[in-house]
């Protein structure tokens, strides 16, 4: 059941638009009622297209049957002709077969146009009326074997069949359904048309569509010119042969003789002999019979030439008289004639106009773009120019705008998706964009439905070379993303003297990582974080750009944004954060070197002071010294008895052991106090995570 009903007047007729599969999957689509909007139907539609181009290329062919192939005498190829019947019967069996499609072929009722498409009737016998009521007689026409019954039954069955009866039977069939043949290709251009919009998909196929179907018109003129010029020769040849029968020679003329299956007859040779019809009857020769625009044909010897070459000049002959309107054609008095020049100079006109027409029509729609970007350009340098712009500022502009030019076209990719449904753009963006961000470490760690969000957001970012993304301390308004080019990322850390980091950002980095940590946090104000680093291209950099605005609907959609995974793989990857952490480590370090030193020579001075008592005298004592430790906590190290003074020398390495092992329990002894200060009960894994924030700037000149 269908989920909306039709009158039971019209239920046996009318089917809704998309008919269920399971009705379908029943039998073939050879045997089904078929959508005319389908891809089969509108594939074969092409295809027929084709076919109907081909068979129209092939039906002039017959009129270069009849050659002039010995003195004064014409014979019918017709070894030639069955290749052509050949090629004449495959082309039939397509109009055939669109002949059966036809009538499986779904309408949509007239009277159902009310609102949207309509509905379209499924019943066969309701196809069949409508099909045979219409257009059957055409499409039987055009599909008629007749060239080959003409060939193969008709001629065959006359007796005494001469070439000439043969060229005048075939040509008429020929023009016959030639006609109907023609005029099948423009309902079948427009039910492409309705169906797909275009006939060709791009520019230069639509160009080629036209100049075939140019060529197409000059293969048929010239075709039909030379069939006339064959009966403008048997037309002399006739008249001459009358002339010859009314006088009194030995070896009158007889019309049998124009036939090639005469030319061994003993009569016909002496007849060569005698007769004044050749003589008469050469264009060359300028005779009194005026052959008119069909004696080239005989002067540059078209009429007994191979097939190839008679081709070719008869196409070339075509296309020169289509292109100059006929102007060159000198016609005789005859008055078939000059409606032969006249229809070439019309008909030339119009075919040409129109190639002209469609071929600046295709070719500017693939240049529209260009020429767009060429207007643009023109502005731009007048602007730049009216402003008196610097020369560099210049240059800058006009690598921006042809770097746009070549990365997008001149088309407008934002506008272009916003005029699709969501779940559409969706598809889009993650075709576009997931591949390039899983390139980005930090995106590796996100799962698949977080990526989707984050595609569907991302904006593409163009800059050229020595362009500034975001200066230090401007406001960050998007996290940009590397897909190629070169970043530089400085710092100066707010300008404070004698500092100055400097990294360079490849594909796959990312920059702007202050706007991830001010969209993390819930209650986050207005105003956007400021820059902590300057962002200068090294070469052309295309990105992705995921606004403030877009990151701050994310942070808020998605809480697996604010996992500890993501927030440890941001760090890790994150080269602020990793310029923070060095800066730390050199500031630890160098506390570190400065204490040792400070204790190391603390150490040296008491070992000298121990060393010059031992020497005053035995029995003495020396007072305790007092050191430091690597944490600033001062110690009493214990001075030597006068008894032992002799042996100072050898208990300067004892000494400093002392020393160490008095620091390592100082040590232990502060470690023990920093975690009783934990408080009792507390796991050290029930910690909660720092925030995501830039902890406070080292100072290398504390200490």
């Amino acid at each position: 059941m269908h989920a909306f009903h039709l009158p039971s007047a019209t239920s046996a007729r009318f089917r809704p638009l998309q008919t269920p599969f399971s009705l379908r999957k029943k039998l073939p689509w050879w045997h089904d009622v078929l959508d005319p909007g389908s891809d089969i139907v509108d594939k074969w539609n092409h295809i027929f297209l084709v076919t109907c181009l081909f068979a129209l290329f092939i039906d002039p062919l017959y009129f270069f049957l009849p050659a002039v192939a010995g003195p004064a005498c014409l014979e019918i190829e017709f070894g030639f002709g069955i290749t052509i019947t050949l090629l004449r019967t495959i082309t039939d069996l397509f109009y055939f077969m669109h002949i059966y499609l036809k009538f499986r072929l779904a309408f949509i009722a007239p009277n159902s146009r009310v609102f949207g498409r309509g509905e379209l009737v499924m019943d066969k016998n309701e196809i069949a009326k409508r099909y045979l009521r219409s257009d059957f007689a055409i499409d039987l026409m055009a599909a008629l074997p007749l060239p080959q019954i003409v060939i193969w039954l008709v001629i065959p069955s006359i007796k005494n069949p001469t070439a000439e009866h043969a060229n005048h039977m075939l040509s008429l069939i020929v023009l016959v359904q030639y006609f109907p043949r023609f005029f099948l290709i423009f309902p079948l251009q427009r039910r492409i048309i309705k169906t797909t919009g275009v006939i060709a998909k791009t520019a230069w196929t639509g160009t080629a569509y036209n100049l075939l179907l140019f060529s197409l018109a000059a293969h048929v003129l010239g075709a039909i010119w030379y069939l006339w010029s064959i009966q403008r020769q048997r037309t002399c040849w006739r008249t001459e042969c009358h002339n010859e029968m009314t006088d009194t020679i030995p070896n009158p003329c007889k019309l049998l003789y124009f036939d090639c299956s005469t030319l061994d007859l003993p009569d016909r040779q002496l007849w060569l002999n005698t007769t004044q019809v050749l003589l008469k009857c050469d264009a060359q020769n300028d005779p009194d019979f005026q052959f008119g625009i069909f004696a080239e044909a005989f002067t540059n010897e078209v009429a007994s030439a191979s097939f190839i070459e008679k081709y070719f000049y008869c196409l070339w002959w075509g296309l020169r008289n289509m292109c100059s309107y006929g102007q060159s054609l000198m016609t005789s008095t005859l008055s078939t004639e000059n409606l032969f020049s006249i229809f070439i100079c019309i008909g030339g006109l119009i075919f040409f106009s129109h190639l002209i027409g469609n071929i600046q029509t295709y070719l500017q729609s693939s240049m529209v773009r260009l020429e767009e970007w060429r207007v643009k350009r023109r502005d731009t340098e007048e602007w730049m120019r009216h402003r008196q712009l610097p020369p560099e500022l210049q240059e800058r502009i006009r690598r921006f705008v042809q770097y746009k030019w070549l990365a997008t076209r001149g088309v407008d990719e934002e506008s272009i998706l916003k005029s699709l449904p969501l779940d559409l753009r969706r598809q889009i963006q993650r075709h576009l964009c997931l591949a390039l961000i899983r390139r980005v470490p930090f995106f590796a760690q996100m799962d698949t439905q977080l990526l989707d969000a984050i595609c569907e957001r991302l904006v593409s970012s163009l800059h050229t070379k020595d362009a500034y993304i975001v200066r230090e301390g401007d406001p960050v308004s998007e996290m940009l993303f590397l897909i190629r080019g070169e970043v530089e990322s400085s710092t100066t850390d707010g300008g404070r003297s004698g500092f100055f980091n400097s990294i360079t950002l490849h594909p796959g980095d990312f920059c702007g990582e202050e706007l991830l940590t001010w969209a993390l946090v819930p209650t986050s104000s207005l105003n956007l974080p400021s820059s902590t680093r300057t962002a200068k291209t090294l070469t052309e950099v295309e990105a992705f750009a995921l606004r403030a605005e877009d990151l701050k609907f994310v942070a808020s959609q998605f809480k697996r944004l604010h996992s500890k995974k993501l927030q440890h793989a941001f760090r890790y990857y994150s080269h602020q954060w990793r310029t923070w952490g060095a800066c730390y480590i050199q500031v630890a370090w160098r506390r570190f070197k400065k204490r040792k030193m400070a204790m190391e020579l603390a150490m040296q001075e008491e070992f000298s002071y121990l060393n010059a008592s031992g020497q005053e005298g035995e029995g003495s004592y020396s007072y305790g010294s007092l050191g430091q430790n690597l944490d600033g906590d001062n110690y009493y190290q214990a001075g030597t008895s006068g008894e032992d003074s002799d042996d100072g020398a050898n208990n300067g390495g004892q000494q400093q052991q002392l020393g160490a092992t008095i620091l390592a329990s100082k040590f232990a002894a502060n470690t023990r106090r920093g975690a009783n200060q934990k408080g009792p009960g507390m796991d050290p894994g029930d910690l909660k995570m720092p925030k995501l924030f830039k902890p406070d700037d080292p100072h290398f000149y504390d200490d």
